[in-house]
């Protein structure tokens, strides 16, 4: 039974040895820079304006979200397209109550100005 998981002990040892030599390799090859410059933080190789420290608007969190979950959902229609003929008319009315659902949430955030950039 032991001779079916000797290939994969054996690839998690080259893995694993793999992984150190790099490591190790990294660290003897590797080129060291001392402070300064190295701990600034990285924009986009602009220079850094104001402090890494000030707090990001919720607003910009926010219409993130919104667009993460909508953005999922119009994923949802994909399938249904593919199987569409196969669901007849339940499955159009099933994918209509779908949409206005979501057209529903939609024009709400619109009207709450959840996507207003002020």
């Amino acid at each position: 039974m032991f001779e079916t998981f000797y290939p994969i002990l054996f690839l998690l040892v080259a893995a694993s040895l793999l992984a150190v030599v790099f490591v190790v390799m990294s660290v003897l090859i590797g080129k060291r820079t001392k402070l300064g410059r190295k701990l600034e933080p990285y924009e986009c190789g602009m220079e850094p304006v104001g402090s890494t420290r000030e707090p990001v608007p919720v607003k910009f969190f926010l219409v993130a979200i919104l667009f993460v979950i909508f953005d999922i959902e119009v994923i949802f229609l994909y399938p249904w397209a593919v199987i569409s003929r196969s669901l007849g008319l339940f499955g159009f009315i099933e994918m209509l109550v779908f949409v206005v659902i979501l057209l529903v949430g939609y024009f709400y955030i619109l009207g709450r100005g959840a996507l207003k950039w002020e």
